[in-house]
C-alpha cells in the first residue's frame, strides 16, 4: 500500500457535501506585517521596508526579538504627524529613505515596500512608487546588469481585511511576475512553494534528490538570483496552506498544482512526497525505500505523545489557516478529537485532501465572529483550544487550556524529523495544566 493509499484509508467517507459554518463578525487577528519576521530570515539578500506608524515598528521589533545592536533586514519608514497633516510630500520622503537605505546597505538585491493600515499609507500607491524608484535603482551607477541591480517590489501587509499569514501570500505573489519564463523545451520541474526554515527545506530537497527528482526550485528562493523559472512544465507543491493568491499567480504562468495533503506528521509528509513522486513517474518501491527511514523515525517520535493526546478534544479558532491540516494530523496520527476546526479562509481545492480525512462530525467554520465562537468554546469545554494571543489569556482565566496558534507558524513543524516537535507543541499545554492541578 502506498503512503497516499495508507493515509486515504484513515479517512471517513463523506456524502459529498461539506457543511461549513460561515462566520462574518468581529475578528481577532495579527496583521500581515508579522510575516516579515520569517520572510526576512529566509530571503538573505532582501530587505523589508514597512511604510507605517510607530505601532508597526513596535510590532516588528517585539515579534522579531532582534537585539538592539543587530542589523536586521527590515525597518519602518514612520509616517509622522507632518505627513498626516499634508505638510510633506510622502513620495519625496519615501524616495529619500530608500536612497539612504540602499546607500548604506549595498548588499540588498530585493527591496519590498510593505504597506500598512494607517489612512495616509493606504492612500499611497506603493506599487507605482516601487516602479518609479526601481527604475532608478535597478541598474547601478556603472550601468550594472539587472541581475546586479536592486529589484524593488511592493505589497500590502495591512491587517484590516486579512489574517497575518496572508502577508507571506502577498509577498510571494509579487515575486511570481519576476520569475523567468520557462524554456519551451524545458524538462518537467518541481517547485516547492512556501517559506520553510532552512533545515526543513534542506531535508525536503535531499529527499527529492534521493527520489530522483533533481530539477527542483523553491519559492521564495534564499537569494534573488536563485529565483527559479516557471511555465507549463512546472509542477508545484504547496508547503503552506495559506498561499491561495500565490498559487493563482503561478497557474496564470502555466504551472500546475500537485494535489496532496500538507506535510505534517509521518503520514502527511509521506503522502505529500508520494504525490510528487507519482507526478514524476517514480517507482513506488523506490519511493518506499527512500521515505521509510524518515517515516519510521517520525512514527516512533509520535508514539511518545500518543498517551498524552489520544482521546483529548481540541478546538481550533480561526487564525493562521494552518488549522485544517493540523487537525487532520492530530486526528489521524495521534487520535485527538477535533470538536471545531475554524479557519479564516477555507480554500476547498487546496485543502481537499486534508478535509477528507477529518473525522465525520467535525464542526468546520470559516471566517470569524469572536463572541459566537467563544460561546461555543465555553459550551464545548475542549481539553485544548488553539487560538490567537489575544484570546488565550481570557480563556486560561476561565480554566480552559490554550495553545498560541502563532507558535505553530514560527516553529519548524513540517516533515518527518519535526513530527515529534509538532506533537510536543500540543502536549505541552496539557502537561502544564496537569502540573498546575496537582
Amino acid at each position: 500500500m502506498s503512503p497516499a493509499q495508507a493515509l486515504a484509508a484513515t479517512a471517513t467517507p463523506r456524502d459529498g457535501t461539506l457543511e461549513v459554518l460561515r462566520e462574518r463578525g468581529q475578528r481577532e487577528v495579527f496583521c500581515g506585517l508579522t510575516g516579515i519576521v520569517w520572510l526576512h530570515r529566509k530571503m538573505q539578500d532582501a530587505f523589508f521596508l514597512v511604510v507605517g506608524s510607530r505601532t508597526c515598528a513596535h510590532l516588528l521589533q517585539s515579534a522579531a526579538g532582534v537585539m538592539i545592536f543587530a542589523e536586521p533586514r527590515f525597518a519602518t519608514a514612520i509616517i509622522e504627524e507632518r505627513d498626516l497633516a499634508g505638510m510633506a510630500d510622502c513620495h519625496a520622503e519615501l524616495d529619500r529613505v530608500v536612497d539612504r537605505l540602499l546607500a548604506r546597505r549595498p548588499e540588498i538585491r530585493t527591496l519590498f515596500l510593505v504597506g500598512s493600515c494607517p489612512s495616509e499609507v493606504i492612500k499611497l500607491d506603493l506599487a507605482n512608487a516601487a516602479q518609479r524608484i526601481g527604475a532608478r535603482h535597478l541598474k547601478g551607477e556603472n550601468g550594472a546588469s539587472n541581475s546586479e541591480g536592486v529589484r524593488i517590489l511592493a505589497y500590502s501587509g495591512s491587517g484590516i481585511e486579512t489574517t497575518f499569514t496572508e502577508g507571506e501570500d502577498a509577498c510571494l505573489t509579487t515575486l511570481v511576475p519576476e520569475m523567468a519564463a520557462e524554456m519551451p523545451d524545458a524538462p518537467l520541474s518541481l517547485l516547492m512553494v512556501g517559506t520553510l526554515p532552512d533545515i526543513v527545506e534542506d531535508q525536503f530537497l535531499r529527499l527529492f534528490a534521493e527520489l530522483g527528482i533533481t530539477n527542483v526550485g523553491v519559492l521564495p528562493a534564499r537569494r534573488a538570483g536563485a529565483l527559479p523559472a516557471v511555465g507549463p512544465n512546472t509542477r508545484y507543491l504547496l508547503a503552506q496552506p495559506f498561499l491561495g493568491e500565490t498559487a493563482r499567480a503561478l497557474e496564470d504562468r502555466g504551472a500546475v498544482r500537485i494535489d496532496a495533503p500538507f506535510p505534517f506528521g509521518a503520514d502527511g509528509t509521506a503522502a505529500w512526497l508520494s504525490a510528487a513522486a507519482a507526478t514524476f513517474g517514480i517507482d513506488e518501491m523506490h519511493l518506499n525505500r527512500v521515505i521509510a527511514p524518515g517515516r519510521e523515525r517520525a512514527k516512533r517520535a509520535l508514539e511518545r505523545y500518543r498517551p498524552a493526546l489520544e482521546g483529548k478534544r481540541i478546538t481550533f479558532l480561526p487564525d493562521s489557516q494552518l488549522e485544517i491540516p493540523l487537525a487532520r494530523f492530530l486526528a489521524t496520527e495521534l487520535g485527538m478529537i477535533p470538536v471545531e476546526v475554524g479557519t479564516p479562509y477555507l480554500h476547498r481545492a487546496h485543502l481537499a485532501a486534508d478535509l477528507a480525512r477529518l473525522p465525520e462530525g467535525t464542526r468546520i467554520s470559516e471566517g470569524q465572529d469572536v463572541e459566537r465562537q467563544l460561546d461555543r468554546v465555553r459550551a464545548d469545554r475542549p481539553d485544548l483550544t488553539v487560538c490567537g494571543l489575544g484570546l488565550a489569556n481570557p480563556l486560561e482565566a476561565e480554566g480552559l487550556s490554550t495553545k498560541w496558534s502563532i507558535e505553530l507558524v514560527f516553529s519548524p513543524v513540517h516533515g518527518f524529523d519535526q513530527a515529534g516537535d509538532l506533537a510536543e507543541l500540543f502536549a505541552r499545554p496539557l502537561r502544564r495544566r496537569d502540573v498546575l492541578r496537582i
